[in-house]
């Protein structure tokens, strides 16, 4: 069975994360994770300058050393005293971790874009340096022909120490990781071939990176989407600016880590694409501060729950044939409290809803709460109809807390979607059904899918009925049996320490 890219061909990924988690010993996961993913961007960097710093050295005409050369390529410019050689030989020095720092800053200087982004944290005194310089030689030796070239092979290990680090994390991990397979069924459904798009709470970028795999895979131009985002956790905005460059995506995340609903970085925005992974059930986020935005055309959200926030934040920055498609809690679907049915209700007689897709549960390393994705649209094609997917039973799981999406699983749903909006699809009992505005309307606006696909039916298993009900109640006689006798052995055991019931 296929998988998705969360677990498939990740062993030099793997190999790298073993090695770098000899780093770890006394800190925490969450300041550990910004010394190897700074490492990794380092790494990545360095070999990106190096490929047109060798290529101008063959040319001959004494432009290696131009800034203007590197950036004309969208490549970050490395000085002398910042290139991976000079790490590499203080490696089993204990002057490394002031070596990378010094690396770091003189990169940020070089490079306006990145400043104040990069890590600068290496020469603290509880980073073991012996450990240091180990991982640091284990990047010097990455031999780049046998596992693709450095963009890919970096950005795939950045990609998965995300997820590594998401699992270590746990709860705490939700801000900034989204498991890759919920990610990629937004963007197959979606399919952002081209224009703005845009994530309010894009986490590490996951959601952009995913974006553009998926304009690679089917032969698009990366340079035909424009990236808008933006969060609250600085450090988090700092992971999702380094992830994007390793990508080679070029992207707006705002001037500075800012809450989005009281300091937009995009105000005027009108994304053709919206795809979000907004914090669940978030309480405390201010509505009282708030009572008036313009955003709330459907009502007030209340202030015990973001969920319907989110949701006109994003409506409100939707292009007039713009698509959304997110990540939310079950309790939205039919939520009354605080006046969130009627805002619920609001936006389905508006037209805006397309799509509801019920998630199986263990999808996330951070939270057991089930979710749904939403899908919303200024321009339906199937106007006064809403497409309901139940795929609960779907995925494997992959460890014993952990389930995925398969790569069969996502395109089942993509192309139930596509096929909903050619106006082809049938229902499909317990998995699928097209409901109209009306029959919505009955159901008190409630979006929860099973309301409509149903249950599917069970299988004949060609066993006559007569025959099935002997054998089964002959069955539970004999269980029946079993009991009375486990029942009086149990009486008889307590009796014998005197005991009695």
């Amino acid at each position: 069975m296929a998988k998705t890219n969360n677990t498939a061909e990740i062993g030099f990924e793997k190999e790298i994360w073993k090695a770098a988690d000899l780093l770890r010993g006394n800190l925490d996961a969450s300041e550990y994770k910004s010394v190897v993913l700074g490492l990794i961007f380092l790494k990545y960097i360095s070999d990106r300058f190096e490929v047109k710093y060798n290529e101008l050295l063959e040319e001959g005409d004494g432009f290696e050393e131009d800034i203007d050369e590197y950036t004309a390529e969208n490549i970050f410019f490395v000085p002398q005293e910042a290139r991976w050689a000079v790490v590499a030989e203080a490696a089993h020095t204990q002057e490394i971790g002031t070596v990378i720092d010094n690396a770091m800053r003189l990169i940020e200087k070089e490079n306006p874009r990145l400043k104040g982004i990069l890590p600068k944290n290496f020469a603290r005194p509880e980073l073991d340096k012996r450990r240091l310089g180990d991982v640091v030689d284990l990047f010097t030796n990455i031999r780049m022909k046998e596992h693709g070239d450095s963009k890919d092979i970096l950005g795939r290990t950045y990609e998965y120490c995300l997820s590594k680090f998401a699992e270590a994390e746990g709860k705490l991990a939700g801000e900034f990781y989204t498991p890759a397979c919920i990610v990629r069924t937004l963007v197959e459904v979606l399919q952002p071939y081209s224009g703005r798009v845009y994530d309010p709470c894009c986490g590490s970028g996951g959601m952009f990176v995913q974006s553009a795999k998926f304009i690679e895979r089917h032969q698009g131009n990366i340079n035909n989407i424009s990236v808008f985002g933006q969060d609250s956790n600085p450090t988090t905005w700092k992971m999702a600016q380094m992830n994007l460059a390793i990508r080679g995506i070029e992207a707006d995340l705002g001037k500075f880590a800012a809450d989005t609903f009281f300091s937009d970085q995009h105000p005027t925005l009108k994304a053709d694409y919206i795809l979000a992974n907004p914090p669940f059930n978030l309480s405390d986020w201010g509505a009282d501060k708030l009572q008036d935005d313009v955003r709330w055309k459907y009502g007030i959200p209340p202030s015990g729950n973001a969920n319907f926030a989110w949701i006109q934040h994003m409506i409100h920055h939707l292009s007039p044939n713009g698509h959304i498609g997110m990540v939310l809690a079950n309790g939205a679907l039919s939520s009354q409290s605080g006046g969130e049915g009627a805002i619920r209700e609001n936006i389905i007689k508006a037209d805006l809803v397309e799509c509801i897709v019920a998630m199986p549960s263990q999808l996330f390393y951070t939270t057991g709460i089930p979710v749904s994705l939403w899908f919303l649209s200024r321009n339906k094609k199937q106007t006064g109809k809403i497409l309901f997917i139940d795929a609960r039973q779907m995925g494997t799981m992959v460890t014993r807390k952990l389930r995925e999406l398969t790569e069969e699983d996502i395109l089942r749903i993509a192309q139930t979607f596509n096929d909903f909006r050619a106006g082809t699809l049938e229902d499909e009992k317990g998995y699928c059904a097209v409901a109209t505005l009306d029959d919505v309307a009955k159901q008190d606006y409630i979006l929860t899918p099973g309301r409509y696909v149903g249950i599917a039916e069970a299988e004949d298993d060609g066993e006559p009925f007569q025959e099935k009900m002997e054998r089964l109640t002959s069955e539970l006689s004999e269980m029946f049996e079993k009991s009375h006798q486990l029942e009086e052995e149990i009486r008889k055991q307590l009796g014998s320490i005197g005991f009695r019931i």
